[in-house]
């Protein structure tokens, strides 16, 4: 157990303090565990079934919850990223090995929540970047590096929860609330923290700083660290974007295959800017996080494209030679598929339709590999038949050719068929137009349908899964994601050399006074913004206020315009909000003038106090009867019905004996005749009620005897009378069950009397 994470209390967490969380002794133990308690396979939902949560679950969650080691739900995604692995390797016990990564998924998700009552240590566990080796003898660490190579760059694999989550597709565990809420603070610059660069292409680690609650009144007005928010990275990578895509129309309207253009110098800076950005992106968080986000797959398509412009433009000015300018330009053009659309799609990124499509596209791409290299055979068939042919047609027209066919072309397959050969080119051409056009065209669709509809179905995970990523990739440690394009370039150039001249604590001045000098306008506005117009701040309150005392002045029939309504609000909803906010005193009672009582447990005596009949007899019903009302004698004392139950008996002899002047006529209102029957209880409660209350105390008594009276008679009709009824039932069946029994059985051992016994 880890003493020193008890002083931390509600202080984040320090690095030395990180640095001494032990890692690995809990991944081959999670590792045990899981493979010890699942050894079939299980979806999701029976992992999360109540009778398999408390018996399999929590004693797993209460076992390693003991140990209040911060690293234990990394620990968790590690073995869960094991499993999955060993899942493609394994194909016999596949659906076991992912349960058991299911499993660990929810492991983790439980875990987290025993950290979630302090927030900046639940941002800690997901956001620190653990080592797995950490904790583990050297004879352990020799024989991994020994397995990875031993290289001092396989090694250092150190990553934060959140990003073993995203590699492993942790969707459910991204989607956690508890993990959402860290990720929408992280997002949104709440919280303050800084990662460490081990992979960095310019690091600077000199001053790191512990994690933190953002407050823009104690930080300093040039806070070059808000540059690294991802919402203000998101907009400022929007405008970068933009400035690319009019550099690259105005390079392309301008072009000049001779010379270099004022633009197209523009535009390569811009590009070169963009591609030294996404090249630090891609090395700050691995190949694999960054692939995850397919829209950075446009994004290194649009570079490829870039790179193999300038390469071509390169040679042709070089050497003079205008072909390779003009394909350098014309493979230029093609760019424009790219560019458009991804400035389109910035805005609804994370759309459910832009999803769908993005996943759709994933999904035809890879069909369509799967389809070319599956029909290469027959592409080389038909080139080979086709080696007779006059004119031989090549390898480039056969795949032209085919292409159409397969995109719904199908005359030219019966037309030119017989060029290949007279007898199998058509039959080929036939199998490939029908399997092409009816069979995988119609797989694709169905393909396509169930991403669509498995997209929809799981909607919320998806988005938040794409909203995880792209904060992630947000967070950057690398310095020159702090610097916009194209001044990343010029950091690069001047930083870059430096890191071999300079102390760490130079290179960071050097690299703070770069950020604020070339981010100076940036950092004005975000610092303006956070002080006066964010959420809570005092000119956005202002401004709420100013707009709601407008709206508040128009005439009514234009405030319940419908357009009005629909862009300001209804104000019924503004009541219905403010009613929640006023103080109600106790003196609002709804019930004041009500005479009934509330809901109340009612306890009652057994059934034989409350019927009538014979008491103290075992296995005899008591049937529930209406008791006679007593009658007061001429001394006033009341005088029971020889039929009154005993419950009765002890009621009257309890009250005590009524003087004539005492009687309940006194009670009676003067409209009431005083020759109504009283019964025993309304005696009974008369007699105590105080007389100068007049009509109201009698009313009051009436009411309380009526009531009485009526749960009086409900008793009549309780469960337990009826219980009893089916009770004697039995019994007298079991009686006549057991006396049939005792009839055969005494004839199969012939103990029937003798003919003689009975004469005798």
């Amino acid at each position: 157990m880890d003493h020193d994470y008890e002083h931390q209390g509600l202080l984040a967490p320090t690095p030395e303090f990180l640095a001494t969380v032990k890692v690995f002794p809990l991944i081959p133990s999670l590792k045990k565990d899981v493979v010890k308690t699942i050894d079939s396979a299980l979806s999701w939902e029976q992992l999360t079934a109540s009778d398999v949560n408390f018996t399999i679950v929590r004693p797993i969650v209460h076992k390693y919850a003991r140990l209040k080691n911060m690293a234990v739900v990394y620990a968790c995604l590690v073995v869960r990223s094991y499993f999955l692995s060993e899942s493609e390797r394994d194909l016999a016990n596949a659906g076991v090995v992912r349960s058991r990564a299911t499993l660990c998924e929810i492991l983790a998700m439980k875990l987290l929540t025993r950290f979630a009552s302090n927030n900046i240590q639940l941002v800690a566990v997901l956001t620190t970047r653990w080592n797995p080796l950490a904790g583990a003898t050297s004879e352990i660490v020799d024989q991994v590096s020994q397995a990875v190579g031993g290289t001092d760059a396989e090694m250092d694999s150190a990553q934060s929860a959140l990003e073993m989550a995203i590699s492993t597709r942790a969707k459910a565990f991204l989607a956690f609330p508890v993990t959402q809420k860290v990720v929408n603070d992280i997002h949104y610059g709440k919280i303050v923290f800084t990662m460490s660069g081990s992979r960095s292409i310019l690091a600077d680690n000199y001053k790191p700083r512990a994690i933190e609650l953002y407050d823009c009144r104690k930080a300093p007005f040039l806070d070059h660290y808000r540059l690294r928010v991802p919402f203000y990275g998101a907009m400022l990578e929007f405008l970068n974007f933009a400035l690319l895509l009019i550099a690259f129309v105005l390079c392309l309207s301008t072009q000049d295959k001779s010379a270099v253009t004022f633009w197209e110098v523009v535009f390569i800076i811009f590009a070169a800017a963009f591609t030294l950005e996404e090249y630090t992106a891609a090395t700050e968080h691995g190949w694999i996080l960054y692939i995850a986000n397919l829209w950075n797959v446009f994004d290194f398509s649009f570079i490829a494209i870039f790179l193999v412009y300038l390469g071509l433009r390169i040679k042709g000015l070089h050497n003079g030679h205008l072909p390779s300018s003009d394909l350098a330009f014309d493979i230029l053009a093609c760019g424009a598929c790219i560019l458009f659309p991804r400035l389109a799609f910035f805005a609804v990124s994370n759309n459910v339709v832009i999803l769908s499509l993005r996943a759709m596209v994933s999904q035809f791409l890879f069909f369509i590999t799967i389809a070319a290299v599956c029909f290469s055979g027959l592409l080389f068939t038909l080139w080979t038949l086709g080696q007779d042919a006059d004119p031989t047609p090549t390898l480039g027209s056969i795949a032209w050719l085919m292409t159409q066919i397969w995109f719904g072309n199908t005359s030219l397959s019966f037309r030119d068929a017989s060029r290949f050969h007279p007898t199998f080119g058509p039959v080929l051409m036939l199998i490939f137009a029908a399997l092409s056009n009816t069979l995988l065209l119609t797989i694709l669709i169905s393909l396509l349908s169930n991403t669509v509809a498995r997209i929809d179905a799981n909607a919320t995970q998806e988005y938040l899964f794409q909203f995880a990523i792209s904060t992630m990739e947000g967070v950057k440690s690398d310095a020159l994601f702090s610097y916009q394009p194209p001044f990343n370039i010029l950091a690069f150039v001047i930083l870059k050399p430096a890191t071999f001249i300079l102390s760490p604590r130079a290179l960071h001045s050097l690299n703070v006074f770069l950020i604020r000098l070339t981010s100076f306008p940036t950092l004005i506005l975000i610092g303006i913004y956070e002080r006066y117009f964010a959420a809570g701040q005092r000119f956005a309150e202002t401004g709420r206020e100013a707009a709601q005392t407008l709206f508040n002045s128009l005439p009514r029939h234009i405030k319940h315009m419908p357009l009005m309504e629909a862009l300001v609000g209804s104000s019924s909803n503004d009541v219905y909000e403010a009613i929640f906010e006023v103080d109600v005193t106790s003196e609002i009672d709804p019930f004041e003038d009500s005479d009934e009582e509330g809901p109340f447990l009612r306890s009652f005596h057994s059934q034989e106090n409350v019927g009538g009949g014979a008491a103290g007899q075992p296995g005899t019903p008591t049937t529930p009867r209406r008791r006679k009302r007593l009658a007061p004698s001429a001394g006033g004392a009341a005088t029971p019905s020889p039929r009154a139950s005993p419950r009765s008996k002890n009621l009257n002899l309890a009250l005590p004996p009524m003087e004539p002047s005492q009687s309940a006529e006194p009670l009676l209102s003067a409209e009431q005749p005083a020759s109504v029957n009283r019964s025993p209880l309304a005696l009974f409660f008369s007699s105590r009620m105080p007389s100068a209350d007049g009509h109201a105390a009698a009313v009051r008594a009436e009411a309380t005897v009526k009531r009485v009276e009526a749960m009086m008679e409900d008793m009549r009709d309780l469960p337990v009378q009826k219980l009893k009824d089916e009770m004697k039932d039995l019994q007298d069946r079991q009686a006549r069950i057991e006396n049939l029994l005792l009839v055969l059985t005494r004839g199969m051992r012939n103990e029937t009397p003798h003919r003689h016994d009975t004469l005798g």
